[in-house]
């Protein structure tokens, strides 16, 4: 069956399954969940562990063998098996369908996986895991809902932020800061455990504990201009040019942005199903969600109009002459290629507030 993380807790009170996968890629809650499992496995009487990790040329028949040996001392074992890739192949699924037949009272089973897409977890090995045990799904934190993850996550050390507008201010800060990194988060939050007492946080504790953790990214950048953010946008741009980012890598990330936008817009224009388009642009994750609202703030021109600007910045950022021939962008690009960036994600981003007068012509 599958399990929501808020409910592992209730679950494992009532006692135990033989099997748990664990999966998803924000590793700070898989993490958490998988030693919340281990500690109910040990406090059962599994005091023996043996850990596999699934890397290239892995003995499959090692962990068949550990999952069906008795210990020496009588013991019972949890055997962990990691799958960084998330693809086992045809002999591993094989082997994880045995293992979940085989229901060894004395051997319980921690399967720890990356993020799977849905053909994956309908494939027969998943399913036959999923049905012998507990599947334990762990999403993303979104960032609108961080500030409420780091309220409850300082409620169960004691604190919480004043009510009103001064708490709502200190939990942004905290969002802000971190950057949607979840471990950052979790640091933050046991420093200021560290710092001060339980009882009420001010805003000035938090702002004078928290430093900018934030390890910008520049796919998360094209989240932010997908939904709108020019705010976030900004400050993403400064963290990526602080930390020494290659500007033409993040161009590159904007641009290829830009063409799958273009492609579906012009993909729904024709009448095909927007979950089609989204499947066959490889859209997925927090994307997949943002990409309909924003092709509805964007016309095909102005999809256009950016792709003839990211080539005068390709041009830019690799030294060449920025403008375009016959003038045919009013102003010349920023001098700061990073300027220039930003014009075009907050094209994107605000398409109302951004110059269309005088635009590039039609991209080819």
């Amino acid at each position: 069956m599958q399990l929501r993380l808020d409910a592992l807790e209730p679950h494992l009170t009532k006692g135990l399954a033989s099997l748990y996968v664990v999966f998803g890629d924000e590793h700070l809650l898989v993490q958490e969940a998988s030693d919340r499992i281990r500690a109910a496995a040990r406090a059962a009487g599994f005091t023996e562990r043996s850990v596999f990790t699934v890397e290239r040329s892995f003995d499959w028949s090692s962990l068949i063998g550990a999952s069906q040996s008795m210990s020496l001392f009588g013991d019972r074992q949890l055997v962990e098996l990691r799958i960084p890739s998330g693809k086992p192949g045809k002999e591993g699924a094989d082997a994880l369908k045995t293992l979940a037949a085989a229901g060894n009272p004395d051997v319980l089973m921690l399967v720890t996986l990356p993020r799977l897409d849905a053909a994956t977890q309908k494939a027969a090995w998943f399913s036959a895991l999923e049905q012998a045990g507990v599947a334990l799904r762990i999403d993303p934190v979104d960032r609108a809902q961080l500030p409420n993850w780091v309220a409850q996550r300082l409620g169960q050390q004691g604190q919480r932020v004043p009510p009103g507008e001064q708490g709502r201010r200190a939990l942004q800060f905290i969002a802000e800061r971190v950057e949607g990194n979840l471990l950052a988060a979790h640091q933050e939050i046991q420093k200021l455990g560290l710092l001060y007492p339980a009882g009420t946080l001010t805003f000035e504790q938090v702002h004078d504990a928290v430093l900018n953790v934030a390890r910008y990214d520049v796919f998360k950048l094209n989240e932010a201009m997908l939904a709108g953010d020019v705010g976030r946008l900004a400050r993403m741009l400064d963290g990526l040019k602080g930390e020494g980012e290659a500007a033409v890598l993040v161009l590159w990330a904007l641009t290829e942005e830009l063409r799958t936008l273009l492609r579906i817009k012009r993909g729904t224009a024709a009448g095909k199903p927007l979950a089609t388009l989204l499947r066959e642009n490889r859209v997925w994750g927090p994307r997949e969600r943002l990409v309909g609202p924003a092709l509805g703030r964007l016309t095909e021109g102005v999809l256009e109009q950016g792709l003839a600007l990211a080539a005068q910045l390709d041009r830019q950022v690799k030294g060449l002459t920025a403008g375009m021939p016959g003038g045919r962008w009013r102003d010349a690009l920023p001098p700061d290629p990073w300027d220039g960036l930003f014009e075009l994600a907050a094209l994107v981003a605000a398409p109302g507030k951004r110059r269309t007068a005088d635009a590039p012509g039609k991209a080819a």
